[in-house]
């Protein structure tokens, strides 16, 4: 990964149709509600990496003592002042914050697989140490990373809407609904599985090649905004990668919490960690 990675990166987040499609989003996830809900309290002095349009930015605003927002792409940065001119937006790299002192937020969020964004990968094991550092003892990781693995998607379906489906077709809730429950069923699941695996020959194509497919850790191409390369790893690697920076894992769950997921039908995982009270990270 070289310099030309990261411009492609800043152009594609500097484009006016792309700040327009961040700064338009205003809603969480139900996984970063989640992890919102449960690690962060009022009080907490915050600060927002890759911030984009501000997305994140009323739900953590809304509790912090001190809320800071930092993106690389000026044109983000811009949106969000104009929509939050009473908050601190800063244009920064994630990977250098040697704007902020030691120990200076109580958390840290990186949403939206941001970090999966520093090239090479040097910037990202520098963006987790400049994390580590910034934050207190104690202090919450929250961010998501992409899953390399991640083949199968959109085999789910809405096991309640089936349940009503048979209700108003048999009438009752005897041996007829159960009957025609279990043959919506089954035909919802040959379905789901059939059109996850046509979904999933693109995605194959790309990825099965890949060294990072098979080690479970590395540079994958995302399709989305014309192909950039991203940092994906499989849960296990990326708790290797940030214990051994000093971190502890708190949580981890799929993109589509609280659906349940798995290595091979997750995209991406969020992630809640914290910095260790008396570890530095190795090689600090």
């Amino acid at each position: 990964m070289s310099a030309p990675d990261q411009a492609a990166h800043l152009k594609v987040y500097s484009q006016p149709e792309t700040v327009a499609q961040y700064a338009g989003m205003d809603s969480l996830s139900a996984c970063e509600q989640h992890l919102f809900d449960a690690y962060l309290h009022s009080g907490m002095a915050i600060l927002d990496l890759g911030v984009g349009g501000g997305r994140t930015t009323p739900c953590l605003s809304a509790i912090a003592s001190r809320y800071v927002g930092i993106d690389y792409s000026e044109e983000m940065i811009r949106a969000c002042r104009s929509k939050f001119p009473h908050l601190q937006f800063n244009v920064a790299d994630a990977s250098d914050l040697s704007q902020f002192p030691d120990a200076s937020f109580d958390s840290v969020v990186f949403s939206y697989n941001g970090l999966d964004c520093l090239v090479p990968y040097e910037k990202r094991e520098n963006c987790l140490r400049e994390c580590h550092r910034v934050l207190k003892a104690g202090g919450i990781y929250v961010f998501s990373s992409h899953n390399p693995r991640g083949l199968f998607l959109d085999w789910r379906w809405d096991r309640d809407r089936l349940r009503r489906l048979a209700r108003k077709v048999s009438q009752s809730e005897g041996l007829l609904f159960s009957l025609t429950l279990a043959a919506l069923t089954c035909g919802r699941v040959m379905l789901g599985v059939a059109r996850s695996f046509v979904k999933a020959i693109p995605r194959a194509r790309r990825r099965l090649p890949t060294a990072a497919f098979w080690q479970g850790e590395g540079y994958i191409v995302d399709p989305s905004h014309g192909g950039l390369r991203m940092y994906g790893g499989i849960p296990s690697r990326v708790v290797a990668e940030l214990t051994c920076l000093g971190f502890k894992c708190l949580q981890i769950l799929p993109e589509n919490y609280p659906v349940s997921g798995n290595e091979y039908s997750t995209r991406w995982y969020y992630y809640a960690f914290s910095k260790n009270l008396t570890d530095a990270p190795r090689g600090a």
